[in-house]
């Protein structure tokens, strides 16, 4: 299946939640905001929102610093 992550096109060979993309980009639930065809996923959905074929992404990730 093919989704968009920031505007770039991605294929997945495999059916995905939210949160199993996530930890394949190796990237920490608790820091991101995702945004899945224009509506935010709730962190407490994220495991259980899954990906389908043509989504798009948007996800943010927030850094800490002073």
């Amino acid at each position: 299946m093919k989704i968009k992550i920031n505007g770039t096109e991605k294929t997945i060979n495999r059916s995905l939640t939210v949160q199993g993309l996530l930890e394949e980009m190796e990237l920490q639930c608790k820091r991101v905001a995702v945004e899945r065809n224009r509506d935010i996923v709730p962190q407490e959905a994220l495991s259980t929102t899954a990906l389908a074929d043509g989504d798009e992404l948007e996800i943010v990730h927030f850094v800490g610093g002073g």
